[in-house]
């Protein structure tokens, strides 16, 4: 009887196992499955965000007959004529002209935005002055202010102050903290700051100077780095500031010179335009592979409270 009831629990323990075993397994197909459906997904979804990018660049090595007629993503007639035209530029400026505006004005975004906004910045978040909260409300109502609703008011005190067809309209703002989104995004970032750092500061016999230089600058990092990247993008790409205040040709950036290569009434060189496109393209895409691993440090941080 002992040796009956032996067997059948080492068969009742061989079936569980083998019960387990197979539950596993199925669980594991499971898995599989699932990761198998995301990743597919996952491609899918990237292909379809890539393709223009993709077509721009296939395209930039069409002839502009091709790239208006064959919807073919490969060129039947590959040429690297578009860039030798997109580097000479057109209406006698270079694309090393066209460049180098678009970097100071870039490069210029990118100083006056880190330097003023991170001052209002810890303004705001770091000292007690009277009507703080309604100054600040105030900036944070700007956002809510159409750009529509300033162009005209804008263009005539530059206007007046001989100002246009210089780039002092595009950067003065800038320097003036007058990006409401950048000082917002500070702001909450030091917030998130200890003020133990502030008050061991404070009894060492540093000021506010001698704080902001040396405690929140430091710590402020991923902050800053972000800013700079969106900064710097915005500034790029902007098409529309450049082309109310600068009327000069060789005062334009990339993206007014990309508009020159399309005449609605003569020919239209879009092999010139894509090529310039492309290179337009690469030192956003430097700067932004440089430096997104601060991006993401400064997203991962604004969920810690010191």
């Amino acid at each position: 009887m002992s040796t009956m009831s032996t067997v059948t629990s080492t068969s009742d323990h061989i079936v569980s196992s083998h019960d387990s075993a197979q539950l596993r397994r199925s669980t594991k197909n499971r898995k599989r499955g699932r990761a198998l459906v995301f990743h597919v997904s996952s491609l899918v979804l990237v292909a379809i965000v890539l393709y223009p990018a993709v077509w721009m660049l296939m395209s930039s090595f069409k002839p502009s007959s091709e790239i208006v007629g064959n919807v073919s993503l490969i060129p039947t007639d590959f040429t690297v004529a578009n860039f030798q035209k997109a580097i000479e530029g057109i209406g006698g400026v270079s694309f090393w002209t066209f460049f180098t505006n678009s970097v100071i004005l870039a490069v210029g975004s990118v100083i006056g935005i880190t330097l003023s906004c991170s001052i209002s910045a810890y303004a705001f978040a770091r000292i007690d002055f009277p009507g703080r909260n309604v100054f600040f409300a105030l900036m944070i109502g700007t956002l809510l202010l159409p750009f529509h609703v300033v162009i005209i008011p804008q263009y005539i005190v530059f206007n007046r102050l001989g100002l246009v067809d210089t780039f002092i309209p595009l950067l003065i703002g800038k320097f003036l903290a007058a990006e409401a989104f950048f000082v917002f995004l500070m702001v909450q970032f030091m917030r998130n700051l200890p003020r133990e750092l502030d008050e061991a500061a404070r009894i060492d016999g540093a000021g506010h100077v001698r704080i902001f230089r040396s405690i929140m600058l430091p710590l402020m990092k991923p902050a800053l780095v972000t800013s700079s990247i969106f900064a710097f993008i915005w500034s790029w790409n902007d098409f529309f500031g450049p082309l109310l205040y600068l009327k000069k040709p060789d005062l334009y950036s990339l993206p007014i010179a990309l508009r020159l290569f399309v005449d609605q009434t003569t020919t239209s060189d879009y092999g010139a335009q894509m090529a310039m496109a492309v290179l337009a393209l690469v030192p956003v895409m430097l700067f932004f592979l440089v430096f997104q691993r601060y991006l993401v440090e400064g997203v991962a941080t604004q969920g810690l409270k010191g």
